[in-house]
């Protein structure tokens, strides 16, 4: 199974193997950051298209 994780901070090298680690051991642990991580991209993308969106004059 190939994963990429970004991270929206610097972290030690340390971290980043200990999360890839966590990851590994615990499946479920994956597929709900993974979960959460595209709740949040879709909530970005509504949000992008309700603001994009034309408005209707009558």
């Amino acid at each position: 199974m190939n994963i990429c994780f970004t991270a929206s901070r610097l972290m030690k090298v340390s971290e980043v193997r200990r999360l890839c680690k966590e990851m590994r051991e615990n499946p479920a642990l994956l597929l709900a950051t993974e979960l959460q991580a595209k709740e949040i991209l879709y909530k970005r993308f509504l949000q992008e298209k309700t603001a994009s969106a034309p408005t209707l004059a009558v």
